[in-house]
């Protein structure tokens, strides 16, 4: 049984839940937004809010931060962009008619999805909307980005409007589907037909042509998104896959039967189950072979991701944690309880990467027992040859 771990920072500045929790890829910054309608910029080296951004006049449904730029959607219809250093909105996006509840920054594109059926795509620079996406019958919940170039080998054919521009757009709906759409001419190239539920989350493999969908029916499926052909069904969870993800080619699924899967992406044999949760499982973060997990009972976990072992238990949050994000061995876990708390967890990690060292010392031995073996094998195998000859 894992030990209780006290935060060693709790940031309450927020009015409301906290929905999202965003790092900026170089680590230095990270993003909150919340239910009290404004987001919060911190900083990882001194964990104080450096940016307050308010002008949403409804809840922010979620958040993405770049080095220089914030954004934020909400239930206000719009997504706002923010200058980091100012805390001034630069940019507010209108057009969707209902909650923008996803948004994803690619390139110079901004796409967005809404409770109005569509997604949509912006210029990130001139505020202006560049494409529709619609063709869904109901909400688009997650979204996900790639270019043929990163699928498709030179030889295989691209129509010609699509050879301008080779973005793709990947969407999930509450209407069961999943859709590829050309980022150029807002064409569906492809409907991904199987689920039973709503599509919940979304993973994408370019360099090996897959995605993963996790639905409200209890199963993930794999795509070939070259061909839109479903490669398989993992059937074994028992309530709704909530959250994703692809380390390695071991697939971590998490879902509200209160467990974590990890799966072999290229057989589909389920081959780990984390336990001890008392509630769903709404986010996970694989970090430096430890599985991290946040749950509706309020407590973040850390499992040892081989094992299956339960190493610690993060406990002071009163409800539901939303996302984590690990930078420099630090966790953070945003709740709906509206804080954001900071965790120490050097000693796992530091325990963790002298199992893996000893792990694979004992690889090394077997291995090299394994080439003596050969090598002894061989030699036999020759001088039996010799003697045959002569």
């Amino acid at each position: 049984m894992g030990n209780s771990g006290s935060a060693v920072k709790v940031c309450p500045d927020h009015q409301g839940g906290i929905n999202w929790l965003s790092l900026s890829p170089d680590g230095q910054r990270l993003l909150t937004g919340s239910e009290d309608g404004t987001a919060r910029l911190w900083s990882t080296a001194d964990s104080q809010c450096h940016g307050h951004f308010q002008g949403h006049e409804s809840y922010i449904t979620f958040c993405h931060l770049e080095n220089e730029a914030a954004f934020t959607c909400s239930a206000d219809h719009t997504i706002r962009k923010w200058d980091v250093m100012t805390g001034q909105c630069l940019a507010i996006y209108r057009g969707h008619t209902s909650i923008v509840n996803r948004i994803l920054v690619a390139k110079d594109y901004l796409f967005s999805g809404s409770y109005d059926r569509t997604a949509r795509c912006w210029s990130v620079d001139k505020e202006k909307q560049i494409q529709e996406f619609r063709g869904h019958r109901n909400c688009v919940l997650t979204l996900a980005h790639y270019s043929s170039r990163d699928v498709l080998e030179e030889e295989e054919e691209v129509e010609e409007e699509e050879k301008v521009s080779r973005d793709l757009l990947v969407t999930g709906s509450t209407d069961c589907t999943v859709k590829v759409w050309w980022v150029s001419s807002g064409r569906c190239y492809q409907t991904l037909l199987g689920h039973t539920g709503a599509v919940l989350c979304l993973i994408l493999d370019a360099p090996n042509r897959e995605l993963f969908s996790g639905s409200t029916d209890y199963t993930i499926r794999t795509w070939n998104i070259v061909t839109g052909e479903q490669l398989k069904v993992f059937k074994e969870h028992q309530g709704s896959v909530i959250c994703l993800e692809l380390v390695n080619r071991h697939l971590y699924s998490g879902s509200a039967d209160r467990t974590v899967k990890c799966w072999l992406v290229d057989t589909g044999e389920r081959i780990q189950t984390y336990k001890a949760h008392k509630h769903s499982v709404s986010t996970l973060k694989y970090h430096a072979g430890i599985l991290f997990t946040g749950s509706g009972d309020a407590c973040a976990r850390a499992f040892n991701s081989k094992s299956g072992v339960l190493q610690k238990i993060f406990r002071g949050h009163k409800f539901i944690i939303n996302c984590i994000q690990i930078h420099n061995e630090l966790l953070y876990t945003a709740s709906h309880d509206g804080t954001l708390r900071i965790w120490d967890i050097r000693g796992i990690c530091k325990r963790n990467k002298k199992r893996l060292k000893k792990d694979r010392s004992a690889q090394g031995r077997s291995s090299q027992k394994g080439s003596l073996s050969r090598l002894f094998n061989n030699k036999v195998g020759c001088m039996v040859q010799q003697e045959n000859r002569e």
